[in-house]
């Protein structure tokens, strides 16, 4: 039997639509009020204020912060820092490291919501936004409507704010690297470097493109701290979360109608929570990867509680134990092994830097030359000192060597002027008396002291060679 025809089906290839990720929909964060939108905008404004005010203290007469990259030297509040402390670097990372897990497991996304830069910038561009355009429904508006003489006004207005804003970011972080004020009179003049043009510019444009355009996007797509939190979540982590059975069943109600005989739970379904969210998610559908941390959803929500008569904190920071009914241990022991390893590496690091040495000593023995006799008969060997000046002036340094009974120390010249940040090498020759000598290879000491600042000094060891037939 012939097999039965089969209708060919076309399917016009424009009506198919593939994609990796969801089409990006812009969002128009509402404004919200309360508790949490006020610890959000003074931690913003404290955050921001420390970064473009920093540049501009002095401190003894220089830059309370700079990376003086060219002279290799960091001054932070007061402390110098040198290329050979980049150990304190891999120490500050450790530590920071272990302050994101150990507040992460204690409270959740903390930092997102309340210090991430992308987060305070993306505040400043939408408060930005919201001063030209409006509010939320007159943003909206705005970009449906075609385009007039009175949109292109509003939008190149806001351009021009936040290119400005970006341009003015990238200076001041340019402003940690070069004097800020020697900077200023460069950009006036138009004679800054092509580096420091490069990064004033570079720096200005992500700020402006990261805070601007992309936000939400950034954290939910780019940031991987949001794939990895959950392995520091538990269920003693306080969160934001919405409380599903006092919620259930949403839905709209007159103030004054009996909600409980209509099978209702708090929730009136009113979505302010959504509107607010600066990451676009509901967070009445569970706890998400995407959630931020930002708490606008709970004064969102208590604004409404509020005008309906309800117990506040629908949405509230909490922990799924007491969602569950049950009692939250803040006190863990994943809490208590972060806070000890933070505390016991933040003063470590603390006291490291306190007794740290403010002259370095490297000794080099030459190794052309096992030893030598003199033409007294003592046994000579040289050696090459890098005296390493970590102080904020030139000093000078005085030598001696110990160890053996009557060393004598040979140099050039008894004392060595070395200037602040410089690496000053000295050819120093030591002799020792062979009838005194008693091993093949003997311990000696090089010692350097300042003798503008005696409490300045540095000790070395090193090994002197003899005659095998000691």
């Amino acid at each position: 039997m012939p097999e039965p025809s089969k209708k060919e089906i076309k399917i016009p290839v424009e009506s198919v639509k593939t994609g990796m990720y969801a089409e990006h929909q812009k969002l128009y964060p509402r404004q919200s009020k309360g508790l949490f939108t006020n610890l959000k905008a003074l931690s913003g404004i404290i955050l921001l204020g420390l970064y473009y005010i920093l540049p501009w203290i002095n401190w003894d007469e220089r830059q309370i912060v700079l990376f003086d990259l060219p002279a290799r030297k960091f001054y932070i509040f007061g402390l110098t820092f040198w290329p050979q402390d980049a150990i304190y670097l891999a120490f500050l990372l450790i530590v920071a490291g272990l302050a994101l897990f150990f507040f992460t497991t204690l409270a959740g996304r903390l930092w997102c919501g309340f210090a991430c830069p992308q987060t305070i910038w993306t505040d400043v561009y939408i408060w930005m936004e919201r001063l030209v355009e409006g509010s939320r429904q007159q943003q909206m508006k705005l970009d449906k409507a075609p385009m007039s003489p009175r949109k292109f006004r509003i939008k190149a207005t806001k351009q021009f704010l936040w290119v400005t804003f970006g341009l003015f970011t990238g200076f001041t972080f340019v402003g940690y690297f070069t004097p800020v004020r020697e900077l200023t009179d460069a950009v006036f003049t138009l004679s800054t470097s092509p580096t420091e043009t490069f990064w004033i510019f570079f720096y200005g444009f992500a700020t402006y493109g990261n805070a601007g355009w992309m936000r939400e996007q950034v954290c939910i797509y780019m940031c991987p701290y949001a794939r990895f939190q959950s392995a520091m979540f538990d269920k003693n982590t306080l969160i934001v979360a919405y409380d599903e059975k006092r919620g259930e069943n949403r839905g709209r109600r007159n103030k004054k109608a009996d909600y409980k005989a209509q099978d209702l739970g708090d929730c009136v379904d009113c979505g302010l929570c959504v509107q607010v969210c600066p990451v676009g998610i509901d967070i009445r559908d569970g706890n998400q990867y995407q959630c931020i941390s930002c708490s606008l959803c709970i004064d969102a929500c208590n604004e409404v509680m509020e005008k309906m008569a309800y117990p506040k904190n629908l949405v509230s920071y909490t922990t799924e134990h007491s969602l569950e009914g049950k009692k939250t241990k803040i006190f863990r022991p994943r809490i208590l092994i972060y806070g000890t390893l933070l505390l016991t590496l933040f003063i470590g690091m603390g006291y490291s830097i306190s007794q740290r040495d403010k002259v370095g000593l490297d000794v080099i023995r030459d190794r052309n030359m096992l030893y030598r006799e003199t033409n007294d008969g003592w046994v000579e060997n040289v050696y090459v000192l890098k005296v390493m000046n970590m102080t904020e002036n030139a000093q000078t340094y005085k030598f001696s060597a110990q160890g053996i009974e009557g060393l004598k120390l040979e140099m050039p010249e008894p004392e060595v002027k070395v200037k602040s940040g410089i690496v000053t090498e000295v050819i120093v020759r030591l002799q020792a008396d062979p009838d005194i000598l008693t091993e093949r290879s003997s311990k000696v000491y090089f010692k350097i002291q300042s003798v503008e600042h005696p409490d300045i000094t540095v000790e070395e060891q090193a090994r002197f060679l003899g005659p095998l037939n000691i």
